[in-house]
């Protein structure tokens, strides 16, 4: 356990310069990692325990007692067998699904950016330690507590631990002033909100404020999945239904003079049979199943009901960068305010790669190129170096491409720093769209800006033109702009002035003006290659995307033809067009969003709205975000997806998935395995209520016709044991069938049991149940004795459910037409319960309880014949069912 006084802030000089890799290894081996201990899962002895606590168990455990009072010693040690079992494989599930989203959350670790060995990288949060010094831009979330070393326009969020609703302004302070303390400290667990910061490392782990309550709290247990909810109650609703039945049963069998013992026992059996009782826990692990699978095709799920609703989303509002693109901004034009075009090599390599103009004055070109390139290297927030024979870059995409280019043209970032001592600095942040800093350069202070284009050509009154400085020509700047956007590029522009150094100590804002306008660069980031065939799936899988960019139009257009997503020209709105239509009502901005597929040139803010809007269309959303002003976005959302590797620690938490590759893909990926999921849910759901509702009816059908109780109560519980034990968890788990996409997704408020459902229910209660007694009453017709057709009728049933298992791996193909080799689990668990079953006919002790007794090949044939009667059902409902969706679709 680590303490408070162990962790000391380091020495100033050396805080500043950041620690050597060797350092860091050493307090991290004296002070442990930076993380807050996690309470102990349940152990499995807990677990088990807690398998006991359902008003079934209570009622069976009665039924127990009651057999040992009347003599019954091995239908009541039966019934105990049956309960420990039933806990045993609950237990099972339910502890391997906790330590598989325990192992799951693990894939989903911070980060933080920090100086080591004089170099800016990113390592994971909890290799932290005291006197490391970390680097903080806006969205981050800080990872330990922190002294600051210097602070730019800093607000921090520190909600979570003070309860302050506004963010808080931080900065160096005035030694001795009484808010010193406060306001030049950033604690772990806040976020930053806006401006840019370094700070010190004093505290990790539990000796952060954060780790001193996190001490005091327990963890809060999940919420239930509202498909579970919707299930438990269906369930419990069943149940009145079933015990509606069994007292039916009790008053008709009375009346017959059947033994009130046997009445009861097989009340209670048939109860605990009929309903699914272990349906709740079969649907949590389908969705677990579903999770390890998006996390193999690179999705984290954050909350377990996502599962669901990532499988019923209609619309996808995505980023372009980094989501339909690569994320690798590279720039490959320069264009001079002349009108000079000067092309850069996007792969070169960064040692051997030079600006190469053409022409008499190649010379000038290049050099007014690289007077270009500095403004972009000392406007900048990057870092590129060389690290063990390779180049390592931090920071925003745009300013490393920025960095890439300058060395390109034989720049390095370290010289230009050293010759232009920084003054001052404006981070970037998306309501100003540009970047500035101030340089010191003898008795001049000396400004770099980069930007939006428009933003420049206003801050600027002249313009570079052939080595001379000229009147801006604001017009042509603008056409030049918009030329290379409709190209798909993202166009930066650079400009620089000079101003008097006795404005240094007020350097800002307002002394950007009158600047020289020096030209554009344009970055290219090309679209994933696997992308335009993931828009395909979503066409088919009848899911609308939309693009959501702080872009400009042209370029956003540019990519979204690329990426294959169908637009036309009505269809590009701007974030201009959002906001009139938001001031003249809900109404103006819902038309708006029916019809807009490219949303450019959007704030974070708008993109909330524009979510809002989408959602009264009717629409259920998934809305991809990685910025701090996102978190409301992802939380409007039905399905809050944050990018894993761009993405702050603000977007993180507010969202449900957490893509780790950053690629469209495999959102799309996603919602694959979320509609599988849920068939696979309605397929335990009719498999578990068809199978008891076919018991209930065959004890329905017997009693009146006079004729003994069909099945023992201890046969009901094994029955139920074979049945719901094994293969319902098997139908949970099915491998998705691949056509996943191939049709539109469900409505949000169909329910579980919906027409198709209902229908296919009904057939298999009257086919199960119907031929079940029908068998039962010709052979009591036929003389078998009692026992010996007790003993038939239970491996008819046994075999109907393992036909039904195999009708039900798929919900529309035949069953002819599936690989049932594709689920292994699925054949073997069919395979277990027969094996498992006609195994038990031979053991004494559970043959005698369960009054089984070997059959004959004959018997086992005709008990097989009568329960693929099943399939000739099912295969003509599916057949009519496929023959009306083509006639729907066609029509």
């Amino acid at each position: 356990m680590m303490n408070l006084t162990a962790q000391t802030p380091a020495p100033t000089t050396p805080a500043v310069i950041g620690l050597t890799s060797i350092e860091a290894e050493e307090r991290l081996a004296e002070l442990g990692p930076n993380t807050l201990p996690e309470p102990e899962p349940p152990s499995p002895l807990r677990v088990f325990l807690i398998q006991f606590r359902n008003p079934i168990i209570y009622i069976l455990l009665l039924a127990s007692a009651l057999s040992f009072a009347t003599g019954r010693i091995e239908d009541g040690l039966f019934i105990l067998v049956v309960l420990l079992i039933n806990a045993s494989i609950g237990t099972y599930q339910e502890y391997s699904a906790d330590r598989a989203a325990a192992a799951l959350r693990k894939l989903e670790q911070p980060s933080a950016r920090v100086i080591r060995d004089g170099v800016a990288c990113r390592i994971e949060a909890k290799r932290l330690v005291v006197g490391d010094l970390v680097l903080l831009e806006s969205g981050d979330r800080i990872p330990a507590d922190l002294m600051l070393v210097d602070a730019s326009d800093l607000r921090c969020d520190e909600s979570l631990l003070t309860g302050e609703s506004m963010p808080v302004p931080k900065g160096r302070t005035v030694e001795g002033s009484s808010n010193e303390t406060a306001s030049s400290m950033l604690l772990a667990g806040s976020l930053v909100t806006r401006g840019r910061a370094k700070g010190v490392v004093t505290a990790t782990g539990t000796a952060t404020m954060l780790g001193g309550i996190a001490a005091k709290l327990g963890r809060a247990s999940s919420s239930q999945p509202p498909l579970v909810a919707r299930l438990a109650k269906f369930t419990n609703a069943l149940a009145v239904f079933v015990g509606l039945a069994a007292l039916l049963l009790v008053v008709a069998g009375f009346m017959q003079g059947l033994p009130m013992h046997d009445l009861v026992m097989m009340s209670v059996g048939l109860a605990v049979s009929a309903v699914p009782e272990g349906l709740p826990i079969a649907i949590s692990v389908a969705l677990a199943v579903s999770m390890r699978r998006m996390a193999a095709r690179n999705v984290i799920v954050r909350s377990m009901p996502a599962v669901e609703a990532l499988g019923s989303t209609t619309i996808i509002a995505t980023d372009k960068t980094g989501t339909l693109t690569s994320n690798v901004q590279t720039v490959t034009e320069i264009r001079l305010p002349d009108g000079t075009d000067i092309a850069l090599d996007a792969h070169a390599d960064l040692d051997k790669c030079e600006i190469r103009a053409s022409g008499l004055d190649s010379d000038l070109v290049r050099e007014r190129a690289r007077r270009l390139l500095r403004a972009a290297l000392l406007a900048n927030e990057g870092t590129l170096a060389r690290r063990d024979d390779l180049w390592v870059a931090a920071g925003d995409t745009v300013d490393v491409a920025l960095l890439a280019a300058g060395r390109k043209a034989g720049l390095g970032q370290e010289e230009l720093n050293d010759r232009y001592p920084l003054a001052a600095r404006i981070a970037y942040e998306p309501e100003h769209k540009y970047a500035a800093s101030f340089h010191h350069g003898g008795d001049r202070i000396h400004v770099f800006v980069k930007g939006a284009s428009e933003v420049l050509i206003e801050m600027s009154d002249r313009m570079d033109s052939a080595g001379n400085v000229v009147e801006i020509d604001r017009t042509s700047l603008l056409a030049q702009k918009e030329e290379m956007a409709a190209r798909g590029l993202r166009v930066l522009a650079f400009a620089e002035g000079e101003i008097g150094a006795s404005l240094a100590g007020s350097l800002g804002h307002g002394h950007l003006v009158d600047l020289v306008f020096l030209g554009l660069a344009g970055l290219q980031d090309p679209v994933r290659p696997e992308v335009p065939n993931a828009m395909k799936d979503c066409h088919a899988a009848g899911v609308e995307v939309v693009m959501v960019t702080g872009d400009d139009p042209r370029t956003a257009a540019a990519i979204a033809r690329d990426a294959g997503l169908g637009f036309h020209a009505g269809q590009v709105v701007s974030g201009h067009d959002i906001d009139e239509a938001a001031r003249a009502g809900d109404q103006r901005l819902d038309e708006i969003t029916r019809e807009a597929r490219i949303y450019a040139r959007v704030q974070p803010t708008q993109k909330s709205a524009i979510v809002a809007s989408l959602i009264r269309n009717g629409h259920i959303v998934a809305v991809t975000g990685d910025g701090v002003n996102d978190g409301p976005a992802l939380k409007k959302a039905h399905v809050g997806v944050a990018m894993g590797l761009r993405g702050t620690e603000v977007a993180k938490e507010s969202a449900d998935l957490v893509v780790t590759n950053d690629n469209f893909a495999s959102i799309v990926a996603g919602i694959a395995e979320g509609r599988a999921a849920y068939r696979n849910i309605r397929k335990v759901v009719l498999m578990s209520v068809a199978t008891g509702a076919a018991e209930v009816l065959l004890f329905m059908l017997s009693l009146p016709f006079g004729l003994p109780m069909p099945l023992l109560p201890v046969q009901l519980l094994w029955l139920n044991l074979v049945t719901n034990g094994i293969q319902d968890v098997a139908l949970a788990g099915g491998r998705p069938e691949g056509d996943e996409l191939a049709g539109p997704p469900r409505s949000p408020l169909e329910p579980v049991l919906d027409g198709t459902m209902i229908q296919r229910v009904v057939q298999s209660t009257v086919v199960i149940g119907g031929a079940a007694f029908l068998a039962f009453q010709w052979m009591i017709a036929h003389g078998y004795g009692v026992p010996e057709a007790r003993n038939i009728t239970l491996l008819i049933f046994v075999m109907f459910e393992n036909v039904q298992t195999l009708a039900c791996s798929s919900e529309r193909r035949s069953i002819f037409s599936v690989d049932i080799l594709r689920n292994r689990f699925l054949l073997l668990s069919v395979l277990a319960a027969q094996t498992i079953h006609i195994s038990a006919m031979y053991v004494p002790w559970l043959s005698g309880t369960l009054g089984l007794s070997p059959i004959m090949p004959l018997e086992w044939g005709l008990s097989m014949l009568i329960a693929s009667s099943l399939v000739l059902v099912t295969e003509v409902d599916k057949f009519v069912s496929r023959r009306r969706r083509d006639r729907s679709s066609h029509a």
